[in-house]
């Protein structure tokens, strides 16, 4: 599958429809990017900035005195009713608001307005007596009856999701909120090992040929790295970029300890001890991945300092302690209620002159009803348990109040768009291979993952950030780790004019 970024030349720009309005419409630089794959219809969804906080606030304070009033109940009442129905009051407050709430007006794209059929084959007769020409269908439902083949496509899923704000509404929908309460909140509050361990396994245990289907050779299910924006890398490039990445960002040397958290396939593991000489142990509660990533260890010749372990994190051995200690995408699973406590125990294992490298997928705090939608759906699908994807700066305290100090923060959403966007190619090209051993359900599962995932990453519903830190202690060495400012070595003309010597004449 490939994508068209040139742009077009001078008249063969087309003329506005009338479906436009030309004056919503503001200039936006395009993605020049070919490992992007770019957006067709940018469009907004209503969210955060449609929803009152202070309505909230008001409904919050006058219902239970209404109730209070009504009832002829004492004021100290009304407080301990207005602290039990606080939740359960924004709960509504939001599902309302989903269903009623518009799209912001200062959009930089007009949607097509084609016919629901026009993305969509509706097979069953009561959901097609329902949803058809312009009456659009809740997220959840589609993708729910897509899956049990309910529905047909009528071309490529990337291709209609990309267009999805003209024939999709993103509600919460009952559905959505009993998930939400019956499986999601339980799981968040007690992420057990028992329940770590059965959630993962059923997960990354279904088959490594599966997941090689879209990962390809290198096995490894985080995000990768862009390294050249001027040209199409290859997923392996992306992977190697990023593996190198991590590597010199725990500036690791011949001899180090190295620890990897949640270490997948255990490419990581086996790609330092290779190339920097470290001895590196890798945690996992994936016994195929255990498998694989042993048996890498030994094909690359580093079986005596590479090993990957088979065992929860929170089992690892602490001593003696690491020199450099890497998480790539497990702490989400670790929950929200667990992250104190794991990011505690990751202190004690570092050593005080240590570096510790997260990346860890969150949520942006300015949300759309879209990103309730999509993570709802990651949860009970994709990624069951990884509850603590949360915005940064919730991850920054945490590591604060750990006793970490963060040295560098960087934002890679658009990185994991086009690595998903090579996931995604090879998922394709791998369909009937998928479809004859794991079922057509299965194959569309991933394939409306990776196609909305695309897209999510891209705009920043949900993106990724790498986080380099260390114990934040008087004798650090913070001086090891300066990095040269941007464009070091490029003329500033700031002082050399002589402007700055005249001013303090």
């Amino acid at each position: 599958m490939t994508e068209d970024h040139s742009e077009p030349v001078a008249g063969d720009r087309p003329e506005p429809t009338a479906a436009q309005d030309v004056r919503q419409m503001s200039p936006r630089k395009p993605f020049a990017s070919p490992s992007i794959k770019a957006p067709t219809l940018a469009y907004e969804g209503g969210g955060a900035r449609q929803f009152s906080s202070v309505m909230l606030y008001v409904l919050i304070a006058a219902v239970p005195y209404a109730i209070k009033r009504a009832l002829g109940l004492t004021l100290g009442t009304y407080f301990v009713l207005a602290a039990l129905l606080a939740l359960p009051i924004g709960g509504l407050s939001l599902l309302a608001h989903s269903w009623l709430v518009e799209a912001p007006t200062d959009q930089t794209a007009a949607l097509p307005n084609q016919p629901l059929e026009s993305y969509m084959t509706i097979l069953d007769k009561e959901l097609k007596a329902q949803y058809h020409g312009s009456r659009k269908i809740p997220m959840d439902e589609f993708f729910e009856r897509y899956f049990d083949g309910d529905i047909d496509l009528t071309g490529d899923a990337l291709t209609m999701f990309e267009k999805r704000h003209d024939w999709a509404i993103f509600p919460i929908t009952l559905r959505v909120a009993r998930f939400f309460l019956l499986q999601w909140i339980p799981e968040l509050l007690v992420h057990s090992k028992k329940q770590d361990e059965t959630q993962v396994r059923d997960h990354y245990d279904r088959g490594d040929d599966f997941y090689a289907a879209f990962l390809g050779e290198r096995m490894v299910y985080t995000s990768g790295l862009i390294g050249d924006v001027d040209t199409h890398e290859s997923l392996d490039q992306l992977q190697d970029n990023k593996l190198r990445d991590v590597c010199e960002r725990l500036q690791m040397r011949p001899g180090a300890r190295h620890l990897d958290l949640g270490c997948g396939w255990g490419t990581l593991v086996a790609y330092a001890a290779r190339n920097y000489g470290t001895e590196s142990v890798g945690v996992t509660l994936g016994r195929n991945q255990t498998e694989f990533g042993n048996q890498r260890a030994a094909a690359w010749g580093v079986a005596d300092r590479a090993r990957v372990l088979c065992m929860d994190y929170r089992d690892t051995p602490r001593r003696p302690r690491y020199d450099c200690i890497s998480c790539l995408e497990m702490a989400e699973h670790v929950g929200v209620r667990k992250f104190p406590d794991f990011l505690n125990q990751v202190s004690d294992m570092l050593e005080d002159d240590g570096l510790f490298y997260l990346q860890i997928a969150g949520l942006r705090g300015a949300w759309q009803y879209e990103d309730f939608s999509w993570g709802l759906f990651m949860a009970k699908y994709i990624f069951p348990g990884a509850d603590a994807s949360c915005p940064l700066n919730w991850v920054v305290a945490q590591l604060e109040s750990a006793g970490f100090e963060v040295r560098s923060s960087e934002t890679i959403g658009v990185h994991y768009s086009a690595t998903l966007s090579r996931w995604y190619d090879n998922w394709l090209a791998s369909r009937e291979r998928i479809v004859a051993k794991y079922g057509k359900r299965w194959f569309r599962i991933w394939e409306i993952f990776l196609a909305w995932s695309i897209i999510i990453a891209r705009q920043g519903s949900s993106t990724c950030y790498q986080i380099v830190a260390h114990k934040n202690r008087n004798a650090f060495d913070r001086g090891a780790l300066i990095r040269k400012p941007l464009g070091y070595a490029s003329p500033s003309g700031s002082v050399s004019d002589g402007l700055v010597a005249k001013l303090l004449l």
